[in-house]
């Protein structure tokens, strides 16, 4: 297998440009943080939180909120706007479903975000790993909902059967960015093997909630925007997030704008128009940022139609 490092794919360095006012990161040192932090060290576990340097670690912490990245640290593509270091990935902890499962325990998480990096060293790019983990938590955490958010299994041709074995409640895969820009932003991923992806898990199991996630401020237009939510919405998918692009380093993808609070608000009005059932879009918005709140939302506000 061939890995790309970073240093040899993001050869042009880009000058991190100061942020407006309405970004706005801060430190936490609150107990709740410092016990979130601890239980994760204690049990040896990996968490997207900190290795994509997240801007909302502080406030999701504080929660005792974590979003865990299983099968290492170590990814095996070099998309040039992640964090998450590039090279040979480590051996699969098998313990590592235990160790979740223990900690969302501790945490007392009513709704867990399992990720992970990719792994195109595996002949199923993970997926079993995936269903290890689903099984131990409705084994170990029977009331706590489960949302995935897994890479595109490129030419992994076994790995949606597999994952069909033990569903979650929602099933996220991230579009990250407009078809354009995917040599440059995503140059190891297919625009339209994510969208299959997608429409190909909700014909699995017509009832789990489908979400994806979408960067901005990369140098999409608007109507480029529009397309990949009608994209989206052909595919069946049910959640959306839209958030701001902030460059984690120099040698990462240059911001080409600062997209404003208002227009955010305009892509969620066009987004709901579209037929989404649960939007987020603001500067800061994560794939799983405030996850469980919004799964939360839908399910009460489906229970009412019931009655």
């Amino acid at each position: 297998m061939t890995v790309r490092h970073p240093e040899k794919i993001h050869k042009k360095s880009n000058p991190i440009p100061r942020k407006p006012s309405w970004i706005k990161i801060k430190a936490s040192q609150a107990n709740s943080f410092k016990f979130t932090r601890d239980i994760i060290k204690k049990n040896d576990l990996v968490t997207v939180c900190e290795e994509a340097n997240c801007p909302n670690i502080s406030e999701c912490w504080q929660k005792k909120y974590a979003t865990f990245m299983i099968l290492g640290d170590t990814c095996t593509r070099a998309c040039s706007f992640c964090n998450v270091k590039t090279g040979k990935p480590n051996t699969i902890d098998i313990f590592e479903p235990d160790k979740i499962a223990k900690t969302v325990k501790e945490l007392e998480l009513e709704h867990v975000v399992i990720t992970s990096v990719d792994r195109d060293d595996l002949p199923d790019g993970g997926a079993k790993h995936f269903i290890n983990v689903i099984n131990c938590l409705r084994s170990e955490c029977p009331n706590t909902t489960i949302e995935i958010l897994t890479p595109d299994f490129l030419k992994k041709y076994e790995a949606k059967k597999i994952l069909s074995q033990s569903l979650p409640d929602i099933f996220n895969h991230n579009i990250e960015t407009v078809p354009r820009l995917y040599p440059t932003i995503r140059p190891g991923s297919r625009y339209f093997v994510s969208l299959e992806l997608l429409n190909d898990f909700k014909k699995i199991n017509s009832k789990i909630f489908t979400k994806s996630g979408l960067m901005v401020g990369l140098g999409e237009t608007i109507d480029e925007i529009y397309q990949v939510m009608d994209d989206l919405r052909s595919a069946d998918v049910d959640f959306l997030t839209i958030g701001q692009y902030l460059q984690p380093s120099e040698k990462h993808s240059k911001i080409e704008k600062f997209v404003s609070p208002q227009e955010f608000n305009k892509f969620k009005k066009m987004a709901y128009a579209k037929g989404f059932l649960m939007v987020s879009s603001s500067p800061l918005t994560r794939s799983s940022y405030n996850a469980s709140n919004y799964f939360t939302k839908l399910k009460a506000t489906r229970e009412r139609h019931k009655k």
